[in-house]
């Protein structure tokens, strides 16, 4: 069984505060990407915390109210398409993940980041697959998953609402490319990931 504190242990007697950070929705054709960042009390264990993908929509809510009660700091940023587009999604990523340090209350002495880099002068690790491997890192993706998700079935479904975005959350789904089709891109979209796909009938500029 993976030992979810393993990397927190071994930063602890340095730093108080470690700050895990994660992101979702690099993959999707529509909407923003989210990143979060949350900082957990030294030694705290939240059973069930894991990679958000593997976990169930209602055990990720349950986890989510969890975290948010527990935390020390829970920080989200959000990077949208025309962002996305002009910067590349990988710089978009990194920047959502900055912006999520910023909005913490507890200023992190430490970051614990899932296979990516953070511009900023706090000291970090990138771990591979870390939302499997560290509880912080774990409870950052469930944090983004569920923030994400929310938009998706909220405010974006109802802006967009013959897109389906509640039901396949932004990503390239068979629906998704028909009603692309069907309609062309909303100012949502991001056009340079549609530029790469064999869609008819799109005008994209």
């Amino acid at each position: 069984m993976t030992d979810l504190l393993m990397y927190e242990r071994e930063y602890w007697s340095r730093y108080i505060h470690i700050a895990g950070i994660d992101e979702v929705g690099r993959g999707c054709l529509f909407g923003d990407v989210v990143a979060a960042a949350v900082i957990m009390p030294e030694g705290l264990v939240i059973e069930g915390i894991n990679d958000s993908k593997k976990l169930s929509a209602k055990k990720r809510e349950t986890l989510y109210d969890l975290i948010m009660e527990q935390a020390l700091a829970v920080g989200v940023g959000l990077v949208d398409a025309e962002t996305i587009d002009r910067i590349n999604i990988k710089q978009a990523a990194r920047l959502a993940m900055k912006k999520a340090i910023e909005q913490l209350a507890v200023p992190p002495e430490f970051l614990l980041v899932d296979a990516e880099k953070v511009d900023c002068d706090i000291p970090q690790r990138a771990i591979i697959k870390g939302d499997a491997n560290s509880q912080s890192i774990g409870a950052a993706s469930i944090i983004a998953k569920v923030t994400r998700d929310r938009l998706c079935e909220g405010e974006w479904e109802a802006r967009y609402p013959e897109y389906g975005i509640a039901v396949h959350k932004g990503y390239a789904t068979k629906f998704h490319r028909e009603q692309l089709q069907m309609h062309g891109p909303t100012a949502m979209h991001r056009r340079s990931f549609l530029k790469n796909m064999e869609i008819e009938q799109l005008s994209l500029f």
